[in-house]
């Protein structure tokens, strides 16, 4: 142990009054005897770092499969920007940034191969059976299904990241449900909250730069956006002689720089209107605080709606989100059927959980890579298995 060192005097001190604070936490489930001082969320910061779940996101689809190319994000490089977008708002906004960069890194441990698509799909299939939401998946990742430590599963998070989990909200994000554990109703930290838009605002810029890197949109099309099309004038007076590819790198940082700098000023006007002084106001105040101007809002609807209309339906997006569709139902209604298919550790686990849920945690954990080599194991003929 480090002696001399405690978790107050190494976290951040000009943390807002408002801020979380590792050393207020209400603690985690188990008891632990730790090797070192860090403060709590720091130390779950690492944690989910060095976890399995968080490794495999390297192979889960954002929006496009990863054999469709290297260049494309990944449900990894999705949440590594989602943290550093969301620690960007949290420093400005003098929040806690160990906090916020472990739901970020966290936010998508549970999500499925093939993006959405996976989701829905299990959500289907499960239907009787409790259903799937991946938010809720993350939670059983972090509570349950990750085995590394002695005297329980999961990774004994802090309750505040537990929290923030549960009650992540987007509109592709729904909070998982009433978990009584979790003050259901109301609103979660100040941190919890950036991440919503850090999600957000991550995933439709890099949409757009993989779209446009995919040819699947064009900069024609995106000249009627009115939100692109300001941010790219801007950035063209400033640098008049740049090369459209160097332009279109320089508008997407512009683009999310103008979210951070409105989602904050807005954020600190809702505070000084809600007079939240203090962790307790926000909760009492139940209110949600993080929050975009009216009119960027409005703007950004409008984006989202072009990247639907033009990227997620694309014809080659529907194409692949139907195979997906097929690979993931034969092999659920596979592994249901036939249960000696899965390795013997889920097959231990169906007496407690029920079949329908093993096969469930077993297929969410899968990579797009994994799901595509274990769909030509069982149903072509001439694979080795």
């Amino acid at each position: 142990m480090t002696s001399g060192v405690d978790e107050q005097s190494l976290e951040r001190p000009d943390l807002a009054v408002y801020a979380a604070r590792s050393a207020a936490s209400r603690g985690r489930k188990h008891r632990e005897e730790f090797r070192d001082h860090r403060p709590a969320f720091e130390r779950d910061r690492d944690r989910i770092i060095h976890c399995a779940a968080f490794r495999r996101l390297e192979y889960k689809t954002q929006v496009f499969v990863n054999h469709e190319g290297d260049y494309y994000r990944t449900r990894l490089t999705h949440s590594l920007e989602v943290a550093q977008i969301g620690k960007a708002i949290a420093r400005r906004l003098k929040l806690n940034e160990e906090l916020t960069e472990a739901l970020a890194l966290a936010h998508d441990l549970g999500h499925t191969p093939f993006g959405h698509t996976g989701e829905e799909v299990l959500n289907r299939l499960m239907e009787g059976a409790g259903g799937f939401e991946h938010n809720l998946q993350s939670f059983r990742v972090v509570d349950e299904l990750e085995e590394r430590y002695p005297g329980f599963n999961g990774l004994n998070l802090s309750w505040e990241v537990r929290e923030g989990i549960v009650k992540h909200s987007s509109p592709y994000d729904r909070p998982c449900g009433v978990i009584d554990e979790f003050l259901p109703g109301v609103v979660p930290t100040m941190e919890a909250q950036i991440i919503n838009y850090a999600d957000e605002i991550a995933y439709n810029n890099h949409d757009i730069d993989d779209g446009l890197k995919s040819g699947y949109i064009t900069l024609e099309q995106l000249q009627g956006v009115t939100l692109w099309r300001e941010v790219w004038e801007r950035v063209g007076a400033a640098h008049p002689a740049l090369d459209p590819e160097r332009k279109k790198f320089q508008t997407i940082s512009a683009l999310i720089g103008v979210f951070i700098k409105d989602l904050t000023a807005t954020t600190l006007a809702n505070v000084r209107a809600f007079g939240i002084e203090t962790l307790e106001d926000l909760r009492r105040v139940n209110r949600p605080v993080v929050a975009l101007s009216p009119e960027l809002a409005e703007k950004n609807r409008a984006l989202k709606r072009f990247l639907l209309e033009n990227l997620y339906r694309h014809y080659k997006v529907e194409r692949m989100r139907v195979k997906a569709e097929r690979y993931l139902t034969q092999l659920f209604e596979s592994y249901l059927k036939h249960p000696t298919l899965l390795p013997r550790k889920y097959q231990q686990k169906m007496e407690i959980l029920g079949r329908e849920r093993v096969v469930c945690d077993y297929i969410a954990g899968m990579t797009d890579r994994f799901a595509l080599d274990e769909f030509k194991r069982l149903f072509e003929p001439y694979e080795r298995v």
